[in-house]
């Protein structure tokens, strides 16, 4: 028998120990892809993929301060965001100054809703609006009791992906006294009542400014049915005490302006704060802040959705 020379017996260790580190290596990696294969998605993800809407609200604080100069800023946001719906207040228009809500629904390609106490053909008429890029299979308003107070609720329900979806947009009353109090929860009542009149079987979405902290008593009836989309997604955290009255403009903190959703066919996912930086030195989208918040559908009792823990 041959023997081989010390160097032969080891170039061929060395090749054989090549050989397994390649095959180890191939395993390795092998095993990797498996688990990658079977590892589930971030539940931020999957949350992120099921189906819902997102809705913005804003108040425009009408036409003043260089309206031509903030309706750039405020279209520039809501073109970035694309919301299915948005809900407007104070929205105005008058002699050389175009409905500010159409204007908006026009520049970003959606359909919209105006509705005001002032009849059409009035020189200048004030209200609300609502903006959908959505198909709308059915619109309503109504002036909002005590009738002395010129509130309004404007109504859309549209087709979110072959999900019917109420959204509301109102502003309550503005004082800060008991008589504001009492006049808030009377129109709260009515805009409940509406609601009732006009939802359906679709899940109901509302957004304005209440002029009411969230956990004041004039909204009591209106949390007893309705989640507060920001509150829930900021629960315990920082973000929960700021305010949508522009600080620019006022001392106190307040967080007046909400998006309530119906809790049973709804999960609040996401929200924040839009416009709560100056666009320019000194100048401001709003003396308010909107608030954006994205909604997905909850699923369905029974659906394995529903029972995945």
């Amino acid at each position: 028998m041959s023997t081989a020379s010390p160097p032969a017996r080891l170039r061929r260790a060395f090749v054989h120990g090549v050989l397994l580190a390649s095959l180890l290596a191939g395993a390795a990696h092998a095993a990797g892809q498996a688990a990658a294969a079977v590892t589930p998605a971030p539940p931020s993800a999957v949350a992120s993929a099921a189906p819902g809407m997102s809705m913005v609200t804003f108040n425009l604080h009408h036409d003043r301060e260089d309206w031509p100069a903030r309706r750039k800023v405020i279209l520039r946001e809501l073109q970035a965001l694309r919301p299915d719906a948005i809900a407007l207040q104070e929205v105005i228009q008058k002699p050389h100054v175009r409905n500010q809500a159409a204007w908006l629904a026009r520049k970003l390609g959606y359909d919209y809703q105006f509705v005001s106490t002032d009849p059409p053909g009035r020189f200048k008429r004030y209200g609300n609006a609502l903006l959908t890029r959505r198909p709308v299979l059915a619109r309503n308003e109504h002036l909002l009791a005590p009738r002395g107070d010129y509130r309004t609720v404007a109504h859309l329900r549209i087709d979110v992906d072959g999900q019917p979806v109420n959204v509301y947009a109102t502003h309550l009353n503005e004082r800060s006294d008991d008589s504001g109090s009492r006049i808030r929860g009377e129109q709260v009542a009515d805009l409940l009542a509406f609601i009732a009149s006009t939802a359906g079987t679709a899940p109901v979405v509302i957004a304005g400014d209440f002029n009411a902290l969230v956990d004041a008593g004039d909204l009591s009836a209106l949390r007893n049915q309705y989640g507060d989309s920001f509150g829930s997604v900021h629960v315990n955290n920082e973000l929960a005490q700021v305010s949508t009255l522009n600080r620019h403009y006022y001392d106190a903190p307040s967080r007046i302006d909400h998006i309530f959703f119906q809790q049973d066919r709804l999960l609040a996912r996401e929200a924040k704060i839009l416009f709560d930086q100056p666009y320019a030195d000194g100048r401001w989208a709003s003396d308010h802040y909107g608030v954006w918040t994205r909604l997905q559908f909850a699923p369905s009792p029974g659906s394995p959705a529903a029972t995945t823990p």
